[in-house]
């Protein structure tokens, strides 16, 4: 039977869309991600302790040398670094504490928690980027977790009460397996998990203490639970963990060995030239001179002290990117690593400390990193924790946020493959939509022409009726077509 130019169009969609169902490979199931955060653990404290946990995951996935957070080396400003990959001048949460300089006031870290306009600056924490590009996301008790940004949430959340027992072990693992029914009963794609120790223990009893080694101890049993959770829940072929640190800790250096740093003794210096002050919280600070006061606020405490070191905002080192912000006062002050800055006397009583700069080695923290995207047994050189958002969003399959961070940085870490993983599926979309416009396209073209048919050969039946009654007048309109 002869093709006709319809059959022959039937024919070939019915081709292209055989071939687009047969060729098309099996998609996998969406890759899941778990952020993990043990506050305060720094990136050697598995070497004076036990962690066969920690070592096995190690065996099992990625271990770097250590991570270096950003400065200011404080709580709630390196999470949102983990969530953004920004650094703090970039994302604007400088500190643990909410103030306003106007009327003085000050909240602690669990109050600023839940002012919104500390949080929502304009940088989106990774929980919103994926939830607008299609995915779920959920947190537990995460630093910025309590707060909304530009009117969205993490679709499932949870703000840990006050008070709270962040030493409860039992409570760890609960919340252990709270998450991984997120991920398996609400299909969540990414969740962020924190946990308050060992930063508790090393602030009160040193980071040298052997309460510190007993708390690593704890978190390894933790990293255990973790994964046994994740194969109970069904989730190891899927879930991709990372577990890391906000920040390390240093041994506060006391007991009559050291001159302390007192603001109030300070030949030169008076407080009645300040308006505002953020000290006593460790070892760095800033002011806020009154009008007309800075240069004599600044060369009073300028080489004060041999381990004060003191910058005009403008003229803060780059590489601590702690400068191009509104809400970073005028003077900041950072001393050497075992000394804080007090301000009228000393009112801080922590054996351990941290807050200090970044490249301090006592402020690097951990990294460890398992599931189906990471290379097995793999250890790997120090690199910023910036850069850990950017491989996050890799994982996750989402396009990032403007970020300071770079995939180079952390693709080596995964398997083979996995570092074109996102843009493959992208690839993929687009073949399907396009074959899906292009059999789109031919069948309204075949209809078309089926209608074309239709209608021609009605004109036609019509015309041969005509001609059969008057002849004369088909003379007549065959002469018309002629001309």
């Amino acid at each position: 039977m002869p093709c006709t130019t319809s059959l022959c169009l039937l024919l070939l969609l019915l081709l292209v869309l055989a071939s687009s169902t047969l060729g098309a490979p099996a998609r996998k199931p969406r890759q899941k991600l778990l952020l993990v955060s043990f506050d305060g653990f720094r990136w050697d404290y598995d070497r004076d302790v036990d962690t066969p946990n920690l070592d096995e995951m190690a065996k099992d996935g990625v271990k770097a040398a250590y991570v270096t957070p950003p400065y200011l080396t404080v709580t709630s400003p390196s999470h949102f670094t983990l969530l953004t990959g920004r650094y703090i001048e970039n994302h604007g949460v400088i500190h643990n504490m909410w103030f306003n300089t106007t009327t003085t006031e000050k909240k602690p870290y669990y109050q600023t928690q839940f002012v919104n306009e500390w949080w929502d600056n304009g940088t989106l924490p990774i929980w919103i980027t994926a939830q607008r590009q299609g995915l779920k996301a959920g947190s537990l008790h995460f630093p910025g977790t309590a707060s909304s940004y530009q009117g969205q949430v993490a679709m499932v959340r949870e703000v840990e009460p006050q008070p709270y027992n962040y030493k409860d072990e039992t409570l760890w693992r609960q919340n252990s397996d709270k998450v991984m029914g997120w991920f398996r009963d609400e299909d969540l794609d990414f969740v962020s998990l924190y946990f308050g120790e060992p930063d508790g223990t090393g602030h009160r009893y040193g980071p040298d203490s052997p309460e510190r080694r007993e708390m690593v101890k704890q978190v390894d049993r933790a990293v255990g639970y973790i994964r046994r959770s994740a194969d109970k829940h069904g989730l190891t072929d899927r879930l991709n963990i990372i577990i890391t640190s906000d920040h390390g800790m240093t041994t506060v250096l006391r007991k009559g060995l050291v001159d302390e740093i007192t603001l109030y003794k300070i030949p030169g210096f008076s407080f009645s030239d300040v308006s505002f002050h953020l000290v006593d919280y460790g070892p760095s600070g800033m002011l806020l001179p009154k009008p007309g006061r800075l240069e004599k606020v600044y060369a009073a405490l300028k080489d004060a002290h041999p381990h004060l070191h003191v910058y005009k905002k403008e003229d803060m080192p780059e590489s601590l990117h702690f400068s191009k912000n509104d809400r970073i006062l005028p003077i900041i002050l950072w001393a050497d690593p075992g000394y804080l800055i007090n301000g009228y006397f000393p009112v801080q009583f922590n054996k351990g400390e941290h807050g200090f700069n970044n490249q301090e080695m006592d402020m690097k923290a951990f990294f460890r990193a398992v599931g189906p995207a990471f290379n097995k047994n793999l250890e790997v050189g120090p690199f910023e924790t910036v850069n850990i958002y950017p491989l996050m969003c890799h994982i996750l399959g989402i396009q990032p946020e403007v970020n300071d961070g770079h995939l180079n940085a952390t693709k080596h870490m995964l398997v083979n493959g996995a570092a074109t993983r996102a843009a493959d599926v992208n690839s993929m979309q687009d073949v399907f939509t396009g074959l899906a416009a292009v059999s789109g396209f031919l069948v309204v073209l075949f209809i078309a022409m089926i209608s074309h048919r239709v209608l021609t050969k009605t004109r036609n039946n019509k015309r041969l009726g005509s001609s059969e009654h008057h002849p004369e007048e088909k003379e007549e309109e065959t002469k018309q077509t002629s001309f």
